[in-house]
């Protein structure tokens, strides 16, 4: 593996409604690593994810990107895929009109691309039922589907595994080592140690707002 550093976040502090979430943090992400941040509910690690993929500006500090650092101006990272919760999710649309409505955006998705996507992660392009039928698992699966449309290098799934029973655990798992194996890098965040040292090449601790390898 390489020892590429593809993310660096420098710096980084957060406050919200006189909180401190996080302080003074320092990160970095090499290339095609499997990288897991744990921690309690209310810890800061989502808050953390979202600073990194552009959705929450610091107070203080610099996330820089494949050698673009995050601003005003350029919010979003290139090259990466994201998947937070599922709330933007249209419930009365199939899980293929959802990936269909969102490549409108961009108009460099194809349609045969979104079906490969979506039986990647374990579900029928064709199938009619309404998003709102689907388990808590299901449209787990469909957001991870919709962070891999436009292939990108970078994945950053905040807890990716929660709604999935154990065989959803398992599918999860050999999905992210076949994604590292096609040379992407996997940033997740989860509150279970146990799960997470099944299949990480590094993990951390978000405690206090601070990260601790562990």
């Amino acid at each position: 593996m390489t020892d590429t550093t593809i993310l660096t976040a420098s710096k980084i502090s957060k406050t919200f409604k006189q909180k401190e979430v996080l302080r003074d943090l320092d990160f970095n992400l090499s290339e095609n690593q499997i990288v897991a941040i744990c921690g309690t509910n209310g810890s800061g690690k989502s808050v953390f994810m979202r600073v990194l993929a552009g959705l929450v500006l610091p107070d203080n500090g610099s996330v820089t990107i494949f050698g673009t650092t995050l601003d005003r101006k350029n919010e979003f990272p290139v090259n990466t895929g994201v998947h937070f919760d599922n709330s933007g999710l249209l419930l009365t649309e199939t899980a293929r009109n959802n990936l269909l409505l969102l490549a409108m955006v961009s108009n460099t998705i194809s349609k045969e691309r979104i079906d490969e996507v979506i039986r990647l992660v374990g579900l029928e392009p064709m199938d009619k039922r309404p998003v709102r039928t689907y388990s808590t698992g299901m449209r787990q699966r469909l957001g991870i589907a919709q962070a891999l449309m436009e292939d990108p290098k970078l994945l950053m799934l905040d807890e990716p595994t929660t709604g999935l029973d154990f065989a959803g655990q398992d599918w999860f798992h050999d999905l992210i080592h076949e994604l590292q194996n096609q040379g992407k890098t996997i940033l997740i965040t989860s509150h279970s140690k146990e799960e997470i040292a099944k299949f990480c090449d590094q993990a951390y601790e978000m405690a206090g707002g601070q990260l601790r390898r562990i």
